[in-house]
């Protein structure tokens, strides 16, 4: 490693999130200055990581804690875009950033995901909630109950800002959307898709009839996942060049979000997606049975999950200069590419 680069370290470079990243940094005015770490499992993902994008690539998992507590100690940058409900994970990152600021009296940084279900409710598609998050309220933030989605693997993060050897900030992504495009994503590193929206299509074509959970009445932000990608950038740019007034700790919560949707108008859109392919005779999406939440989303609760609400305002996004440009209207149109890529897949076997 070059003295003069400065180190970063980033996990799920082979996701959706993290692939768009890592293609944001690759293609960063200062890339040149960067020095890219990154563990995957597939070790020929990682050749190709190696040979054609220049990263430097450890083979491993996330299970593998020595060596993430070690990639991070190697690291003043660690944007962790994996699992946000790993908390070993995120401990094992956490220490490796104590130890390297405990040896060089380095202040890390690390750029945290998390998620807007942690903002989720019970609803199951029966009603929208009234109440809306701002990522500028700090006491209506700290109010969010430890027992909440991701919750505690964010106080965690939290908590290592207060105790002072690290600057944590915290993206919370809403409903992402959106088949991620770049360098990566064609050279098969990346994977080009998102959970969400991804999982209702799946039930809908196999049950040939869009569903939802409920009557699909609850809200949820979305965000396309180029925006949510350079909200990453932006937030790195912004902490590089004006650290002392970019929010970090209880200040360092950024919600990722251009607008919202109610269950149904997803469900809707699968439906008419699904009449015009052939596959259904009418749009209207219908209340998914019991076992059919068992069926398609592996549990109950799991698929109520698709019928809760999450409001929210990506002010401190904003405040700091992020600009996205992508709609509700953006999100609802861009269901019938993804049906129609989840249709290619299934005739093929793949799905």
């Amino acid at each position: 490693m070059s003295a003069n680069k400065t180190p970063i370290f980033l996990t799920g470079a082979t996701g959706y999130i993290g692939g768009s990243v890592l293609e944001r940094l690759l293609k960063h005015p200062s890339a040149n200055t960067f020095d890219i770490t990154v563990i995957v499992r597939n070790a020929e993902k990682a050749k190709i990581l190696e040979s054609k994008f220049g990263v430097n690539v450890v083979v491993g998992t996330h299970q593998d804690l020595d060596k993430l507590e070690s990639l991070a100690e190697n690291a003043h940058v660690v944007f962790h875009c994996a699992d946000a409900d790993d908390l070993p994970a995120a401990k094992a990152i956490l220490s490796g950033l104590r130890k390297r600021h405990a040896k060089l009296g380095d202040l890390p940084i690390l750029i945290h995901t998390s998620g807007t279900g942690v903002l989720t409710d019970d609803a199951r598609g029966m009603y929208a909630t009234e109440t809306i998050y701002s990522d500028l309220n700090v006491e209506q933030i700290k109010s969010i109950p430890p027992t909440a989605l991701h919750r505690n693997v964010d106080l965690t993060v939290v908590e290592a800002d207060k105790e002072g050897y690290v600057r944590s900030h915290i993206i919370f992504p809403s409903t992402i959307y959106g088949i991620a495009e770049g360098s990566l994503f064609d050279a098969g590193v990346s994977n080009p898709h998102s959970i969400q929206i991804p999982l209702l299509i799946k039930a809908s074509l196999d049950r040939k009839q869009a569903g939802m959970v409920g009557q699909g009445k609850a809200l949820w932000p979305d965000v396309h996942i180029h925006d949510v990608a350079d909200l990453y950038i932006v937030l790195f740019d912004a902490i590089v060049s004006s650290p002392d007034k970019t929010g970090h700790g209880w200040e360092g919560f950024y919600f990722g979000e251009n607008g919202e949707h109610s269950w149904y108008q997803i469900s809707r859109a699968i439906g008419e997606a699904l009449v015009e392919l052939g596959i259904s005779n009418d749009p209207e999406p219908t209340t998914f049975s019991r076992e059919e939440l068992i069926k398609y989303f592996t549990s109950e609760e799991a698929g109520n999950y698709s019928g809760t609400n999450s409001r929210c305002r990506a002010d401190r996004g904003r405040s700091i200069g992020w600009k996205p440009t992508r709609t509700t209207e953006d999100m609802l149109k861009s269901i019938k590419p993804e049906v129609e890529a989840f249709l290619k897949k299934q005739q093929a076997g793949k799905a």
